[in-house]
């Protein structure tokens, strides 16, 4: 293999076009592997029809490397079919799909290879799966791997289900009551976002990002405004960088309360079922108080925030949090000292360290697995840089270590919003955004409730988007539920998928 220096980028970094190197595909698929080897991970890989009158398809894959506080951007080019990555990289298998689906491109010897979510190719006439271009299939009508033996049942969940959930279709190959293996398919909330993205910004696309997942409103509009201040050279007041953190703490918290409450609420555990309701409740009602929607829709904004924070109201909201957290606290103590929960969650849906990494998982399910990953730790930006070395991890890999990294995310995030709070500085919260540099490519990492949120950008010779790749969280992790309900009890599946907590939506688009 050549020895090749990738280009480089920091988190909310933008960089021209013509200073990343297009490889031969071969290049490619090594360094990538090699990067993969030396403990780097594939944060984004996605396809773009190659500029001029070329049939070929542009690959970008952006690789994170954490302990440098980087990322690294490989390019190649491939024609209607490429070698697939995935047999010797895991962390390739839905990307590769992904590709596939929306370029009608083959790669070839993909262990499974299927639609992903469901849609025409964008590109007309063409389709990876050999069917006419104008006949694909409605969502979920694919094959499922299955398994053959004396005593062996199939078991379908979904897509609807009961109470108000989203769509997703569980397929569990069982022997007994032991599920052998699960494989999940969604799709069926597709709306084809990045689609609709292309050859803006529109006037619609900040309300568009604010609902890719609806539980991450902060995360994605957060990411997607640090795509455009890197394209526009923009600097964002430091008010404004406070207020930001502040409301995605107020995220994680709400979403974090709501997950332990819920979990309670599956081991028939009601004291902090009900507590841990009430009080999801009281931390959107802290965003709602900062800028008037409880999921925070309309706060962030590109240059900085749409509503300021002054001194009295920062008060009333750092007064409200110290009653909230001590019902918090009281809620998951009693919760994590119950024997009857402890029965329940210790060694259920373990996961191991090595699969967690294989698969690229980020966020909780990765940290519960003793894998740090927090782009907070290793790709600050904003207030992170100083205010943030919390990388918190537990070992066990089951159930109850995903519920003890967010029980410690909620303490440390309570801490955050009291130091943010008593420590704001003054002046503007917004600054003006200018055209987008043309022909340049950018990245943002936001540490998103449930993992890593990625966003990245391509412009056009005209500075408007000519491809935008949205990574959510669950793009990375429904793989990992997948495996860690192997070998495990089909009775405890509502238990392991609650403790992913993973979005249909945000991997749907």
């Amino acid at each position: 293999m050549k020895t090749l220096n990738p280009q480089l980028l920091k988190n909310g970094e933008a960089i021209a076009l013509e200073l990343v190197d297009t490889l031969d595909f071969d290049d490619f698929r090594d360094c990538l592997l090699e990067e993969v080897r030396k403990q780097g991970r594939v944060a984004a890989c996605f396809g773009v029809s190659a500029a001029g009158e070329s049939s070929e398809l542009e690959l970008f894959a952006l690789v994170a490397r954490d302990r440098n506080a980087c990322v690294a951007v490989y390019r190649t080019r491939v024609g209607e079919r490429f070698p697939s990555l995935t047999p010797s990289c895991p962390q390739m298998h839905l990307f590769e799909r992904e590709i596939a689906e929306q370029y009608g491109v083959v790669p070839e010897g993909h262990p499974w290879l299927k639609p992903l979510r469901f849609h025409n190719a964008w590109r007309p006439g063409v389709d990876a799966w050999g069917r006419p271009a104008d006949q694909h299939p409605r969502s979920g009508e694919m094959e499922f791997y299955q398994v053959e033996g004396e005593g062996v049942h199939e078991v379908a969940v979904g897509p609807v289900h009961a109470g108000i959930i989203e769509p997703g279709h569980f397929r569990f190959q069982c022997y007994g009551e032991k599920v052998m293996h699960l494989e999940i398919s969604l799709g069926y909330q597709h709306r084809g976002i990045e689609r609709m993205l292309l050859n803006g910004p529109h006037p619609a696309t900040m309300a568009q990002m604010e609902t890719i997942a609806g539980d991450t409103t902060i995360g994605h509009g957060l990411a997607y405004c640090q795509v455009l201040e890197a394209l526009s050279g923009c600097e964002v007041p430091a008010k404004a960088q406070s207020i930001r953190a502040l409301a995605l703490e107020l995220e994680r918290l709400a979403n974090h309360v709501g997950d332990i409450g819920a979990l309670a609420g599956d081991v028939g555990f009601l004291p902090t079922f009900s507590y841990c309701g009430r009080l999801r409740g009281d931390y959107l009602n802290l965003t709602a108080a900062l800028c008037g929607s409880r999921f925070g829709r309309g706060l962030v904004r590109p240059g900085g925030v749409g509503f300021d924070l002054d001194p009295v109201l920062a008060g009333e909201m750092l007064a409200r949090l110290k009653g909230i957290e001590g019902n918090t606290i009281g809620a998951m103590e009693i919760f994590f000292d119950a024997p009857s929960v402890l029965s329940r969650f210790e060694g259920r849906g373990r996961l191991s360290r090595s699969v967690a990494e294989d698969l690229g998982l980020v966020g909780v399910a990765a940290k519960a697995c003793a894998v740090p990953r927090d782009s907070r730790f290793f790709h600050p930006t904003g207030v992170y840089r100083h205010l943030f070395d919390d990388l918190i991890t537990e070992e066990t890999g089951d159930a109850m270590a995903r519920a003890k990294v967010r029980s410690r995310e909620i303490t440390v995030s309570i801490e955050l919003l009291r130091r943010i709070g008593t420590s704001l500085p003054e002046g503007p919260i917004r600054a003006p955004v200018g055209p987008l540099k043309a022909d340049a490519l950018a990245i943002a990492l936001v540490e998103g409730w449930r993992g890593e949120v990625v966003h990245v950008a391509l412009t056009g010779g005209d500075g408007r988007l000519r491809r935008y790749k949205i990574v959510d969280p669950s793009f990375h992790n429904w793989s990992g539920l997948a495996m860690a309900m192997r070998d495990e009890q089909i009775s405890d599946f509502p238990l392991c998928n609650k403790s992913f907590n993973l979005s249909y939506c945000g991997f749907d688009l």
